[in-house]
């Protein structure tokens, strides 16, 4: 008798409504694999990027979507060695997908989900925590010191970035649209945090570091912000793309005059020790409490599409996730 499941199908690129729950027969596993049991699956904005057709990496249809979850181990394949079953896991990766009961793993894409936090919280590990870290520490080389600015730093990858540079010693400025998302900001370690729905806001950026400007900014939306964003760096300042949704004009003489370094980043593009050097890192973070996922709202998976729509919204606060 062939094993089914509940899982969300994507059978045709296009608005989040193509997405439907579905009982699908679950994946053989292969040799160095490994079957998780799902309890929550997190909502990333790539995945509506993917869902519609316009990521660079089309998936093959049918296709179901994500990445992250928090889950249990419920079987292992031939020649796994570092994962057993009945182990809280978090995932960096699907073979599968995520927004499902099960998810078939290759061994690399497990993590232990420490015990200091929930399956919820491990679904909102992988994407934004791996982002965060990639783009300060892999691609911007931040120090200690230096003024790092979190354009957008409500969402689920600019709360990491901000738990992951205070916890560095860095000085952290962060941008929020909403009151109760820039008193999250605050309360995650930000030293000053700047309300980006007000005319003129950047301008205060210069004066808040002494006329240094940033040393280092990270950007989630590139296509609205860039132009505006190189006026902030320092000398030698260092700004890392880390979202945008079209094109924009911006004058390279802002890029000359500084010195500076515009970096694109796709977490995609991490090499596998990279990748591997990101997650040990980050489990020192979450022991002691320097890292800590926070989750703005949990939805039911049949409620995928209604998610994607959410996460696209301004005024993010968190991480979504999707509960099996």
């Amino acid at each position: 008798m062939v094993r089914r499941l509940k899982a969300i199908r994507v059978r045709e690129f296009g608005p989040p409504e193509v997405m439907r729950l579905e009982d699908v027969p679950a994946m053989k596993l292969g040799p160095g694999q490994v079957v998780v049991r799902v309890k929550a699956a997190g909502v990333n904005p790539v995945d509506t990027y993917m869902r519609s057709g316009v990521y660079a990496r089309k998936p093959s249809l049918p296709w179901t979507p994500g990445s992250d979850a928090g889950g249990v181990v419920e079987s292992v394949g031939e020649g796994v060695r570092t994962v057993s079953v009945g182990a809280r896991v978090y995932t960096s990766g699907s073979v599968s997908g995520t927004y499902a009961e099960l998810a078939v793993c290759e061994e690399h894409q497990l993590h232990p989900l420490s015990g200091k936090l929930t399956f919820e919280q491990g679904a909102a590990v992988n994407v934004p925590y791996a982002t965060a870290y990639r783009a300060l520490f892999q691609r911007a080389n931040v120090a200690p010191g230096e003024w790092v600015l979190v354009h957008g730093a409500t969402g689920g990858v600019g709360i990491a970035a901000v738990q992951l540079a205070h916890a560095a010693g860095i000085k952290v400025i962060g941008t929020g649209g909403t009151e109760k998302g820039r008193s999250l900001v605050k309360e995650q370690g930000a030293d000053i945090v700047i309300n980006h729905t007000e005319p003129g806001y950047l301008d205060q950026v210069r004066t808040l570091t002494g006329d240094h400007g940033v040393d280092v900014l990270l950007e989630m939306l590139a296509n609205v912000n860039l132009d505006r964003d190189l006026k902030l760096l320092a000398m030698n300042g260092r700004l890392v793309i880390i979202g945008s949704r079209g094109r924009i004009e911006i004058d390279p003489r802002d890029i000359m005059t500084r010195d500076a370094t515009v970096l694109g980043m796709l977490l995609n593009n991490a090499t596998r020790q990279e990748i591997g050097t990101i997650h040990v890192a980050l489990q020192s973070g979450f022991e002691n409490g320097t890292l800590c996922p926070i989750v703005g709202r949990r939805m039911p998976l049949a409620d995928a599409a209604q998610a994607h729509h959410e996460v696209m919204k301004a005024g993010a606060y968190g991480k979504i996730v999707l509960l099996t």
